[in-house]
């Protein structure tokens, strides 16, 4: 018969095997998860030493360190000391770049947020479902309310391969609607989507190319125009009759809350831009006379034919957003179809508008439209500079510009203490014919590149579902 002591040895034996057991299988469960796999841990501060350092606010320093820690560029410089704790990575042969901004994306939307054509939107069903708007009092297709951030699905494919495409930020801005939401800058990684939120209102978008959702007004591009102008004389009438009222309530009927004109108050009183579309120079033309009669910062998008209008836009120093998504003739189309010299003219010319900007001094960023594929982006911008843009404003229209124009560049855009840590880093030239892009940096974090963008298969799949 066994003693009481080697009865409790016994117990305390197979006690400590068991935890030992359970221990053992939680690290074998922890090492086969994908997020294990991919990066075992997540040091907090790292060092590239010995790199060549863009920063596009200033020059470049040769032989440089540029110093990450806890999310934000801590040091940059050529004698800069290394926390002992930093993870160093030798940059001899590197280059480190700020991250690359998308100025304007429906990257990490769900699919219908990004629709933007007409008959492209609305509900689903038979148009005897839709329903019927007899006017502006209507509000047709209009959710100012609606922010991009909160639409935002943070596991969505496109997310990742802008990501490796260089792309450490976007600004992702919904199109379903007449005004279909506010836009808002997005870093493009993060455990959580509210932890990749720059900013979650940057401007207010306009969309002129919308016909879905709503049975009659408004239903021509002359209506649609009349219904933006309307919905801000509202927006202004509401702001007063809501002063009047605040100041001294007494004997006055309150006015009706508008929860469509309420985010326009934020607009025009903090002097938000306006994303306002205009492709052509008479579109362009138009932009500016609405935005000057309702006194409204303006920012146009599209401008493929902004080589007309440069000077124009210099000169009431309206910054415009460059669609990468260069005219093409469809693929589709009749082959023996004769096509307008216009047409033709503007499929030639329009990758000149970033050289014709930035001859004029007109700020400008870029932005993919409904470019799908990450591999096509780079290739778009050298479209750019073999029609005479220079790389270092290539480089400042997919970085600093893009910042300054939302607003943002105190975080964004450049290399500079304080700075959020959105790096990219390349071997050898940005827009050489095949980048070599090498990893990321977002909000500090380390991403490999896995894949050369240029070399990636157009995705199959389309955007991620709202989370």
């Amino acid at each position: 018969m066994k003693s009481r002591s080697a009865i409790d040895s016994a117990r305390r034996q197979r006690t400590s095997c068991r935890w030992v057991f359970v221990l053992a299988l939680a690290l074998c469960r922890a090492a086969a998860s994908p997020a294990a796999a991919e990066e075992p841990h997540r040091p907090r501060s790292f060092a590239i030493q010995g790199a060549k350092l863009v920063p596009v606010s200033g020059p470049a320093v040769d032989n440089g360190t540029i110093v990450l820690e806890d999310g934000l560029i801590t040091a940059i410089g050529r004698d800069v000391k290394i926390p002992p704790a930093a993870w160093v990575i030798e940059g001899k042969g590197l280059t480190v770049y700020p991250g690359l901004i998308d100025a304007m994306s429906s990257v990490g939307l769900p699919e219908s947020a990004g629709r933007g054509r007409r008959g492209s939107g609305g509900p689903p069903g038979n148009q005897g479902e839709m329903p019927i708007s007899a006017g502006p009092e209507d509000r047709p297709a209009t959710t100012t309310w609606r922010l991009a951030a909160d639409v935002f699905n943070a596991t969505a494919d496109r997310v990742k391969s802008w990501r490796e495409a260089g792309f450490t930020s976007a600004v992702v801005a919904p199109m379903d609607g007449i005004f279909p939401g506010q836009a808002a800058v997005m870093n493009l990684a993060g455990e959580r989507t509210s932890e990749m939120v720059i900013q979650p209102q940057c401007a207010l978008l306009v969309n002129l190319d919308y016909s879905g959702g709503y049975r009659g007004f408004p239903n021509s591009l002359l209506g649609h125009i009349a219904y933006v102008k309307q919905v801000f004389l509202d927006a202004e009438q509401y702001r007063m009759a809501w002063a009047v009222y605040r100041a001294d309530p007494r004997g006055l009927a309150r006015p009706a809350y508008d929860r469509t004109l309420e985010p326009l108050l934020l607009t025009l009183s903090e002097g938000r831009a306006v994303l306002y579309p205009a492709n052509l120079a008479k579109e362009i033309h138009r932009a500016l006379d609405v935005s000057k009669e309702l006194n409204f910062p303006l920012i146009v998008y599209g401008a493929h034919e902004g080589y007309e209008v440069a000077k124009t836009l210099a000169r009431r120093n309206v910054p415009a957003m460059v669609n990468l998504e260069w005219p093409e003739k469809e693929q589709d189309g009749d082959p023996e179809e004769e096509e307008p010299l216009r047409v033709l003219r503007l499929r030639d010319r329009a990758p000149e508008t970033p050289a014709a900007f930035e001859k004029a001094g007109v700020k400008f960023a870029f932005y993919t439209g409904g470019i799908r594929a990450a591999g096509e982006i780079l290739p778009k911008v050298r479209a750019a500079i073999e029609k005479g843009l220079s790389s270092e404003a290539a480089l400042r229209a997919l970085t600093l510009s893009a910042a300054e124009i939302y607003g943002v560049d105190n975080r964004l855009g450049s290399l500079g203490t304080g700075k959020i840590a959105n790096l990219l880093v390349t071997e050898g030239d940005l827009f050489a014919e095949k980048p070599k892009l090498k990893m990321v940096f977002v909000d500090g974090q380390k991403h490999e590149i896995r894949a050369t963008p240029e070399e990636e298969p157009e995705e199959k799949e389309k955007e991620g579902e709202t989370p």
